[in-house]
């Protein structure tokens, strides 16, 4: 986040904190331009096996039916920053690719002024996505997943089994298409853009699946992240048609 976006963030959390709500320090944009984590831009054939570069995604996408559900483990990487700003965020999601909306939930580790950030939050993009205000530490054990039900509803679950927290939430979007389910490393975006990428190493997602079967019974599309000719985050290869890493590559 830029620092004005924390620094609101951490005043409306002080607020919040009073009346004891269950989530929430940010559920709206501040004056200035707000973090969001939206659609892939894809170049090059996609679905099938095949491989695309995001200059914002960089994981697994699957495509070619409806997707219901999509759910995977991973580990908060540990940051490396310096004194460049930068942004990461590491999620499960339906929608997205090939479609407008994205039902998502995550974690992330930003760096700011030279020190990491590290929290986790949910999305219904393109709302903006509302942060959770339970700690996060390098090592903790995420699982996550979104469950489409009828008429637009989602269930989102977050868990760090690591901290022992858990969120739960019933949220509605009438216009999804269901056209995608994704389990993605990703540099978020102000509306102007992708934002520089924080140096997190590698991530290790586990357990991906979608519509309860391993990611890769669909063919998934793997995608590496790059922008302008260089390599941000490169995807591994599935094994045991649910598991791979995302190593970052450049800022």
């Amino acid at each position: 986040m830029t620092r004005r976006y924390l620094a609101l963030a951490a005043a409306l959390t002080a607020v919040l904190s009073s009346a004891s709500p269950a989530l929430a320090v940010t559920d709206g944009p501040p004056a200035d331009a707000p973090i969001i984590r939206t659609s892939p831009h894809l170049v090059g054939p996609h679905g099938g096996l095949t491989e695309s570069t995001s200059s914002n995604w960089s994981g697994y996408a699957a495509t070619g039916t409806k997707f219901t559900s999509v759910s995977a483990s991973w580990i908060q990487p540990t940051a490396n920053c310096t004194d460049a700003d930068t942004w990461s965020s590491f999620w499960v999601g339906l929608d997205g690719d090939g479609s407008n909306s994205v039902e998502q939930t995550g974690s992330e580790v930003d760096c700011s002024g030279g020190s990491p950030q590290y929290y986790s939050w949910y999305e219904m993009y393109p709302a903006y996505p509302v942060n959770f205000r339970d700690p996060v530490d390098p090592g903790d054990h995420f699982t996550a997943s979104v469950v489409a039900g009828s008429r637009g509803s989602f269930t989102l679950t977050l868990s760090d089994t690591t901290k022992g927290w858990s969120h739960n939430l019933k949220r509605t979007l009438r216009n999804a298409q269901l056209a995608s389910a994704e389990v993605i490393a990703e540099a978020p975006s102000t509306l102007s853009g992708p934002l520089p990428l924080t140096d997190f190493g590698t991530v290790e997602f586990t357990s991906a699946k979608a519509n309860g079967q391993p990611i890769g019974s669909f063919s998934p599309d793997r995608i590496d992240m790059a922008s302008h000719g260089t390599t941000l985050a490169s995807t591994s290869a599935l094994s045991g048609n649910t598991d791979f890493s995302v190593a970052w590559k450049h800022s």
